[in-house]
Formats: structure tokens, C-alpha cells, sequence
């Protein structure tokens, strides 16, 4: 039981709050030493530096600091904050239309930024306010904010799925496709979950007047117009590019960069000043990312020479149920590490150990992928540790305490699960097939 004994000293590492870049390596390194021949260390570098060529998916990995470029950018140009306005002014005579114009925007800013931290404080600071100052309920104003702000880690272009692709080997634009449709039902059960709560509770979300009367509807309309479609046109083109086989993940998030200073030069926000801040902290982030990267190839290593990628493989294939039972044992595996662990360690400990079985039983790796996705966004949300969570209680407006944070998300994580159980069991309606593709 060598082999997987080092993966739960690695979790429980990692749950004492141990860097995860280092837990990896560390674990990885000592398993190697004690267990295995200490000759092979010297294959560390051969690894790492395989996984980053250009035939370890290192040209994937270039999209990662590139796409969070652009969205650091976007971010800067206060897009959310036009946006949120010319859209809460669209439908705020709604009731409850404040909440929906929340979850459209966070559907355009998962689109266009993918950034959740920026998603979540930028909507907290700017509708929140608002929101409880004309009677909105706090666990609606929170869920909902919430929840818009996790939709970067589904819709495309999104770091999880660029991870997806590269740690389970499949073409990420593959992946952007198939979770459009989705990320789409995803945005409607939320706005068809605000719609009834406020049928049922109509005074947790009051409509709100125009402020001033004498504002033409068409002239709403026509600002709100003008918000949306520059970010709109980008995502696009980016999108756009890659699914007509313009250019690859890589070059799109390129051209996504080139686009968001075009913005940033249209919104009269562009400073060299913000591209030196932007550049610092993609650095910041980029360096997090592929420390991990880095840590979870020696992990591999150390597991995979200690025999553990066998006694995994066994494991799994011996659950009752074969296909169905196995899946639906990873699900709920990774819905309770995602209540502890983020999606990157998710990613590099615990997929490459179950995706020896997703080939032995034949499984559609991009489905797989994609319940995968929508998995780990539900882990941004479920307390005590969803990221959305404490983004949103860090800049939460006095008397919104936490309790009224995990009971407005309750019901969006429930939202997440159930269109989880609909891929599940229910594929073709997405359009994606849950049998491997038959190679001639």
C-alpha cells in the first residue's frame, strides 16, 4: 500500500496548510528516496522539463499567463463597473432584475476575464450596495453574487479547462466547445431560480424605479447595448478563433491580449503604469500555477515508481457498478476534496490517478473533462473553505455576516449539482457522447 499511502500523506499535508507546490515535491522526493531507487531523482529535471516542452503540452500552458493577462487588464478598465450599471439600469424595473443583470454580467466577465477573484469583488463593491439599499435580501444579494463570480471556471476561455487539457492530455479547444452549452443551461436554471424566488418572496427583491423618470427606455437600452457588445466582440473573436480553426488556444489568447489593450485604449483607461501592475501580478499567479505544475510531476514520479498508479487503477476498476460507479465515485469524491482542497491541486493529485480507469472503461475524456469543470466551479462555493466565499466577505457591506453568505449559495450549489446529475446521466442533450470515440 506503498503507492497510496503517499497520496494521503499528501492531502493530509495539504489540509495542515502546507504549500501545495512544496508538499508535492517534497512527498514525491522522500517516496522516491525511501521506497524506490534514489538513482531515479536524477529524472526530475527530464521530467519537468518534458512536461513543458512543446510535446508535454508546455504551448497549452502558454495560454494560461496570457489569458490571465487579458483579464487583469479588462479588469483595470472598470469593464465590470459599466457593465453593472448599464445592466442594472436594464432591468432593475424587474423584480428581482438587479440579481439577473448580476448573473448576465458575471457570464460576460467569466467570459471575457475568467479572473474569479476580480468577478466576485468587483460585482460585491458595486451591486451588493445597491442591492441592500433598496431591500434586496443579503443571502440572495450574496448567492448570487457568488455564483456569477464562479461561472469563469466553466465558460470558455477558462484556466480549468486549459489545466483540464493539459493534465488529461485533450485539445483544449475540444474542451471550450463542449462547455458552452453548459455554462448556457448553467446561467438559465440561475435565472430561473431568481425568477421563482422572488415570485415566491416578492419582497426580498423589489423592482427599482428609473432614477430619473424623464430617461427614455430607448436610451437605456442603446447604453446597455454599448456596454456589452465591445466585451462581447472579444470574447468573440477569441472564442471565434479557435473554433473555426483560425488559431490554436495559444495564439487566441494572444490576440485576447492585443483586444483588451484595444479596450483598455477605447475606455481611455490605458497606462503603461497598468500594464507594468497587470504584468506583476500575472506574474504572480503564472508562478503559483506552474510551481504546482512542477510539484505535481515530482509527485507523479514518486507515485508512479512506488507502484501506486496500479493500486489506484485496481481500486477503481473493482467499484460496483463498473462505468457508473466509478463515475459516480468520482464525482462525489471530488465535490468533498473541493470542499478542502482548489481546483489546481485537484487537478495535479487526484485526475491523472483516475484517468487510467476513464480509459480502461472507455469513457468520452471530454465529457469526463467537463463534468470535471463543473465540479470544481461547485468547489469555489461550498463552505468552509469556497474561494467566491471569503472574495465576497472580505468587501461585504457591514451586517452581511457569513451565515447570510453559505445560506445564499445553499441553493446555487444545489443548482450546480443537479445540472451535474443532468451531464451525468443525460449527455446528448449537450451534445457530447459519453462512449471514447472509436479510433480506425
Amino acid at each position: 500500500m506503498i503507492g497510496i499511502s503517499i497520496f494521503v500523506l499528501a492531502l493530509v499535508m495539504l489540509l495542515f496548510g502546507f504549500p501545495v507546490a512544496f508538499t508535492f515535491s517534497s512527498v514525491g522526493i522522500i517516496f522516491i528516496v525511501f521506497f524506490s531507487e534514489p538513482d531515479q531523482l536524477a529524472q526530475i529535471p527530464y521530467r519537468i522539463f518534458s512536461n513543458m516542452g512543446e510535446s508535454g503540452g508546455g504551448t497549452v500552458l502558454m495560454a494560461i499567463p496570457l489569458f490571465i493577462f487579458m483579464g487583469l487588464i479588462l479588469q483595470r478598465t472598470k469593464l465590470a463597473e459599466q457593465l453593472l450599471e448599464s445592466m442594472g439600469r436594464l432591468f432593475g424595473s424587474v423584480r428581482g432584475g438587479l440579481a439577473i443583470s448580476t448573473v448576465l454580467v458575471g457570464s460576460l466577465l467569466a467570459a471575457s476575464t475568467g479572473v474569479v477573484g476580480a468577478s466576485v469583488v468587483a460585482m460585491g463593491l458595486i451591486s451588493m450596495p445597491i442591492m441592500l439599499r433598496y431591500g434586496y435580501s443579503k443571502s440572495l444579494s450574496a448567492g448570487t453574487i457568488c455564483a456569477s463570480g464562479t461561472l469563469g471556471q466553466l465558460i470558455p476561455p477558462s484556466i480549468v479547462l486549459i489545466v483540464l487539457g493539459d493534465v488529461l492530455n485533450i485539445p483544449v479547444g475540444d474542451l471550450f466547445q463542449a462547455a458552452i452549452k453548459p455554462g448556457l443551461v448553467l446561467i438559465g436554471c440561475y435565472i430561473a431560480y431568481i425568477v421563482i424566488y422572488c415570485l415566491i418572496n416578492p419582497e426580498s427583491a423589489p423592482p427599482i424605479p428609473l432614477e430619473n423618470e424623464n430617461t427614455s427606455r430607448s436610451k437605456v437600452i442603446i447604453d446597455a447595448a454599448t456596454a456589452v457588445i465591445p466585451p462581447l466582440m472579444l470574447i468573440l473573436i477569441v472564442l471565434g478563433s479557435i473554433f473555426f480553426g483560425i488559431a490554436t488556444p495559444t495564439e487566441s489568447s494572444a490576440i485576447g491580449c492585443l483586444g483588451a489593450t484595444i479596450l483598455a485604449v477605447a475606455y481611455q483607461k490605458f497606462s503603461f503604469n497598468m500594464i507594468w501592475e497587470s504584468s506583476k501580478e500575472t506574474l504572480k499567479i503564472t508562478a503559483m500555477v506552474f510551481a504546482v505544475i512542477i510539484g505535481a510531476s515530482i509527485f507523479s514520479m514518486g507515485f508512479s515508481y512506488t507502484g501506486g498508479e496500479e493500486e489506484v487503477a485496481d481500486l477503481l476498476l473493482s467499484i460496483p457498478g463498473e462505468k457508473w460507479g466509478f463515475l459516480i465515485f468520482t464525482m462525489a469524491l471530488i465535490m468533498l476534496l473541493g470542499f478542502f482542497l482548489d481546483y489546481i491541486e485537484i487537478s495535479y493529485i487526484v485526475l491523472p490517478l483516475v484517468y487510467v480507469a476513464v480509459e480502461a472503461l472507455q469513457i468520452n475524456p471530454v465529457w469526463f473533462a467537463i463534468l470535471i469543470a463543473m465540479n470544481l466551479q461547485t468547489s469555489f462555493l461550498t463552505p468552509p473553505f469556497g474561494f467566491a466565499l471569503f472574495y465576497l466577505k472580505g468587501i461585504a457591506p457591514k451586517g452581511v455576516t457569513t451565515l447570510d453568505i453559505y445560506k445564499g449559495v445553499i441553493p446555487f450549489i444545489f443548482i450546480q449539482i443537479a445540472v451535474l446529475a443532468s451531464m451525468l446521466f443525460f449527455p446528448e442533450i449537450y451534445g457530447l457522447s459519453s462512449e471514447a470515440p472509436k479510433l480506425w
